[in-house]
C-alpha cells in the first residue's frame, strides 16, 4: 500500500530540529513520524508531506526530498508553496488550497503513481485532504490533534475581544479548515472515547457531523517508542545518566534518604497539571514521607530549591514553581524532595529505568488529561503509575474491570496519597502493577497497535459508499487561492 500523510505545518528532519523548542514543532510531528515509520517497516511504502523552506536561518528543511537513515520505504516530501521563507502555521491558510495540493498532485503525476490511501493531520492537513480528494476520489483520515475550539475556550474568547485573537491564531480559518476536513474524511480518528465526545461534539462543528454518527469515528490511540521507553532496553547512557541522578539526588537530599525510593513527577509545569497536588499529598502524609522522596523533574529548571527566580521560565511555570517551593516550606520537605532537568526523551527513559530498580512510583496527577502518554511511557520502562482518574487514563488504565494503575481523584489529597502508598509499601503490589502494566503496553500502546489500528480502517473503505455528510460550506469559498 502507497500512503501519503499531509502535515503542511510539520516540518520534519531526521534530526528532529526544533521539535522540544519551537511551539511549531509540536507532538503531532512525533505521532506521525512514528506512525509512518512503523508502516514503512511493515512493508508499505509512506511519504510525509510537509513544507519545503528556502530559508538560511532554517536550512534543515532546503531539500525536496529527505529520508531517515537505516529506515526504508519513507520519505519526507517538502513541497515549495507560500512565501520562501519560515512563516507560522497560522499563517499557512491562504497558500494550502490549491498551492500546495495541486503541487503535490503534479508531483505524483511526474512519477505515475498516487498513493492508496491519505492521513490527514491537524486542520490544514484536514483542509488539504479534503481538497486532495475532490481533485482525486482518495479518502483519507482525518486526525486533528487538537481542536481550534478547545484552544478558543483556553484563551475565554468572547464576542469581545475574538476579533484581537483572531488576528493572531486565524480561529476563522481554523475551525472552518477543521469542519471541511472532519466531513468530508472517510474517518475521523481519535486517541479516546471521551476524545471523540468533548472535543468533537462541540458546537463549533455542528453541522460538520452528523450527530450519533459513530461509524464516521475510529479510536485509535497513539502509542509509546519502544525503541526509546523500554524497560528491557540496554543503552550506553543509562550508566552516565543514572551518575547524574545520584548527584542530584545527593545534593538535595539527607543523606540517609538518599537510597530510598521516589514518587516521580516529570509533567509540564502548568497548573492544569497539578504538580502542586502531588507536593500536597506527600506534605499531608508522615507515612507516605517515611517510605519515599519526591522527585519533580522541571524542565529547563536545573536546582529551583536553591536558585528559583535566576532561571528564566514561562509565567505559568514560575507561578506553579513558586507555589511547590511554598508548599516545600510549610511542609518542610527540604532532604525529602529533589528537583532537577531532564533535558531528552531518551534521557527521560534512562531516569524511569533507574527509579524502576529503586521500587519507585510514577504520577500524574493533572485535573484533567486528554490522552496521557507520559505513564504509558513510565509503564514502559516498568514503573507502576498513580494517575488522574479524569480523561484517558480512564481507558488506557482499566479495561473490563482489571486495572494496570492506580487510578485516582487529583483533588483529594488522601486519595492521592494513598495510592501513592499501596505501591511504595508492597513489594508484591508494586510488582504486580509493575507487571501488569508493561504488558499493557506491549498488548495495546505501542506504535505497531497504532499502525495496525489504521490499516484496519483503510481496509474497511468502501468504494460504491459515500463518506461526505451534507454540509454547506465549499472550500474554495473561503480557501482556494490563485496559484503562484
Amino acid at each position: 500500500m502507497f500512503l501519503s500523510f499531509l502535515n503542511p505545518q510539520g516540518n520534519f528532519d531526521p534530526a528532529e530540529s526544533y521539535w522540544a523548542s519551537h511551539p511549531d514543532f509540536g507532538g503531532q510531528l512525533v505521532y506521525v513520524k512514528e506512525l509512518a515509520k512503523e508502516m514503512a517497516a511493515m512493508g508499505h511504502q509512506v511519504d510525509i508531506v510537509t513544507r519545503k523552506i528556502v530559508d538560511p536561518e532554517w536550512p534543515e528543511f532546503e531539500a525536496d526530498f529527505d529520508y531517515y537513515p537505516g529506515i526504508e520505504n519513507i520519505r519526507i516530501v517538502r513541497i515549495d508553496f507560500g512565501p520562501s521563507g519560515f512563516i507560522k502555521k497560522e499563517e499557512l491558510w491562504p497558500y494550502i488550497c490549491p498551492e500546495y495540493v495541486e503541487k503535490l498532485i503534479a508531483l505524483y503525476k511526474k512519477e505515475k503513481r498516487m498513493p492508496d490511501f491519505v492521513t490527514a493531520h491537524y486542520g490544514d492537513g484536514g483542509l488539504a485532504a479534503a481538497y486532495f480528494k475532490e481533485k482525486t476520489g482518495i479518502p483519507y483520515t482525518f486526525t486533528g490533534h487538537s481542536l481550534g475550539a478547545q484552544k478558543m475556550e483556553k484563551f475565554n474568547i468572547t464576542k469581545y475581544n475574538i476579533e484581537r485573537y483572531n488576528n493572531t491564531y486565524n480561529f476563522a480559518s481554523r475551525l472552518t479548515a477543521e469542519r471541511i476536513g472532519m466531513n468530508r474524511a472517510f474517518k475521523v480518528v481519535t486517541s479516546t472515547v471521551q476524545e471523540r465526545f468533548s472535543q468533537y461534539t462541540h458546537t463549533a462543528y455542528n453541522e460538520a457531523l452528523v450527530p450519533g454518527d459513530e461509524n464516521k469515528f475510529s479510536v485509535i490511540p497513539p502509542g509509546v517508542s519502544l525503541r526509546v521507553f523500554d524497560k528491557e532496553a540496554i543503552l550506553g547512557m543509562d550508566k552516565e545518566l543514572n551518575e547524574f541522578i545520584l548527584t542530584k539526588l545527593k545534593r538535595d537530599l539527607d543523606p540517609d534518604r538518599v537510597d530510598l525510593p521516589a514518587i516521580i513527577s516529570s509533567s509540564r509545569l502548568d497548573p492544569k497539571k497539578n504538580v502542586t497536588g502531588i507536593v500536597k499529598a506527600y506534605g499531608l502524609s508522615s507515612a507516605l514521607q517515611k517510605k519515599s522522596n519526591l522527585v519533580i523533574i522541571t524542565k529547563g529548571h536545573n536546582n529551583p530549591l536553591k536558585s528559583y527566580g535566576e532561571e528564566p521560565g514561562e509565567d505559568d511555570t514560575q507561578g506553579v514553581l513558586k507555589e511547590i517551593l511554598s508548599l516545600v516550606d510549610v511542609y518542610n520537605l527540604r532532604g525529602k524532595i529533589s528537583m532537577f532537568s531532564i533535558d531528552s526523551q531518551r534521557n527521560l527513559s534512562a531516569m524511569y529505568r533507574y527509579f524502576a530498580s529503586t521500587g519507585s512510583v510514577f504520577c500524574l496527577a493533572a485535573l484533567y488529561e486528554p490522552f496521557g502518554l507520559a505513564p504509558l511511557e513510565a509503564m514502559a520502562c516498568g514503573l507502576p503509575v498513580v494517575t488522574t482518574k479524569f480523561g484517558g487514563p480512564a481507558e488506557s488504565l482499566r479495561e473490563k474491570g482489571e486495572e494496570f494503575g492506580i487510578l485516582v481523584d487529583p483533588n483529594l489529597p488522601d486519595e492521592l496519597a494513598g495510592g501513592l502508598y499501596k505501591l511504595i509499601n508492597s513489594k508484591e503490589i508494586w510488582e504486580d502493577y509493575s507487571v501488569r502494566g508493561y504488558k499493557r503496553i506491549l498488548d495495546k500502546y505501542t506504535w505497531r497497535c497504532t499502525a495496525l489500528s489504521y490499516l484496519e480502517v483503510f481496509k474497511s473503505w468502501d468504494k460504491k459508499k459515500t463518506y461526505t455528510q451534507p454540509f454547506q460550506v465549499e472550500i474554495d469559498k473561503y480557501f482556494l487561492k490563485p496559484s503562484k
